[in-house]
Parts: C-alpha cells; structure tokens; sequence
C-alpha cells in the first residue's frame, strides 16, 4: 500500500524538480547542467555496502512495486556505453558521478538523463530522513524508491545506513522461508487497517494482531515461526541487532 506520506513528499520534490529545469542564464541546456552539480555526498556508514550486500527480505509474489522512470525500462538489457564514451552534453561529470554510470547508460540514451535519476533518489532520501527516519527505510524495503542501494552506494553515502536496515525489514505481504528471519519489529508508517498475522508448523497461529491507531507496533517473530503475513502496515522495521 503506497504511503500517503511518500505520496506528498512526491508532489514536493516534483515540483522542486520542475523549478529547477528552467533554462540557465547562459542557456545552457537544463538536463546537461544538472549533470554538473555536485552529487551528495558524505562519510560511509559503518556496515555491509550497498555495492555487496544482499537484501534477505523482498517484496511477496503479487506485490505492487512502483515501476522504474520512463524511459528507461525497455532499455535496461540492451548494450551499454563504454565508461570511456559516457560524457555529457556541456561540461564534465564528476569522478563519483562517472562511477555510477558506469555500465548503466543504454546506448543512445543521455547519460546525464540516467544520472539525473540517481540524484533524484538521493534527494528523495533525503527529504523523507529529516521529516520521518522510519519512513524512508520503509520506502526502500517497500520498492517504493527504487534503486535506491544503487544511488546510495554511488552518489549519496551518507545514506548507508538507511540502506543497510533496510535490507533486514518487511514489506506488507506473506513472508516464509529463507526470507523469514526471527527478531523483534516495528511497523514504519502503518494505516488504520494495519493487521498481522505469524504462524507455525501445520499452520498453528502463534501470534496475531492488529492496529487501528496508524501508531507504530511492535511484534516479536520466534524461530519456530514458519510464516509471517501483514496487511496495511507498509513495513516493518528491525530492532536492534540484525543477522
């Protein structure tokens, strides 16, 4: 279920976006220009990198994920430019950006294009983690910001950490196997319809909730449980220590 906290920082950052695309005063072409800013940037986060690690927990078969910008879908198995080719129109990119292109622009798109989406998740990132730190690593556990380990990694390490829980929550959906894991959780931005349930061998019911509040609950998943659904919670989030 979209959060509609994400909904309106998407209207926000739209028209941010917007306001920024109009022409330089020298003229020069808006998405050539953007190329140039200086990507965000910040000291690592102590943990695994986003470049290595592994997200155990991905969204349950059935699950609404945002698509990915337009335009760029339809060209994600096609050939990529040589890193030594990937230049921008006007101007030069810097040496993280030419890092995170690498071996991501399809032939015959903009590079600048490609990295403009980077920087817009980023900027994402870092418009939810000042006004809710849970709403943002839910977005990424969720998919609701897409790619986001890729732009962290190259373009916004400061944001690492967000990543790194991420990797260890829940999405809304029916989890079991290796993807269930045993820990305590909290619910990130939940709804007024947020319920849970966790069951264990034979389908046995070990516990099950439910929350009318919209306010953050915390559950407790055992090693003997065998699955965990939730509904209307958005994510779940570890605490404490995670493996």
């Amino acid at each position: 279920m979209r959060n509609p906290f994400l909904a309106c920082a998407a209207v926000v950052l739209t028209a941010a976006a917007l306001a920024a695309c109009g022409s330089s005063p020298d003229g020069t072409n808006p998405r050539a220009a953007g190329a140039e800013r200086p990507a965000a940037s910040g000291p690592a986060a102590p943990g695994p990198t986003a470049a290595t690690a592994t997200p155990p927990a991905t969204p349950a078969a059935g699950e609404p994920v945002d698509a990915g910008p337009a335009g760029t879908s339809d060209a994600a198995d096609g050939p990529r430019t040589p890193a030594d080719e990937i230049t921008p129109a006007t101007g030069t990119f810097t040496r993280k950006q030419k890092e995170y292109l690498k071996d991501r622009v399809p032939r015959g798109m903009d590079p600048a294009a490609v990295l403009q989406t980077g920087q817009e998740t980023c900027d994402k990132l870092r418009y939810l983690v000042r006004a809710d730190r849970d709403t943002a690593v839910g977005a990424i556990v969720t998919g609701e910001i897409p790619d986001a380990a890729d732009a962290v990694a190259g373009l916004c390490t400061q944001h690492q950490d967000l990543v790194d829980e991420a990797a260890y929550g829940y999405p809304d959906g029916k989890h079991s196997g290796e993807r269930l894991r045993p820990g305590t959780y909290r619910s990130a931005s939940p709804t007024t319809d947020c319920s849970w349930q966790i069951t264990g061998a034979g389908g046995k019911e070990l516990a099950q909730g439910s929350s009318a509040t919209g306010k953050s609950r915390t559950i407790t998943v055992p090693a003997s449980a065998r699955t965990f659904t939730s509904t209307g919670c958005y994510a779940w989030l570890p605490e404490g220590a995670k493996g």
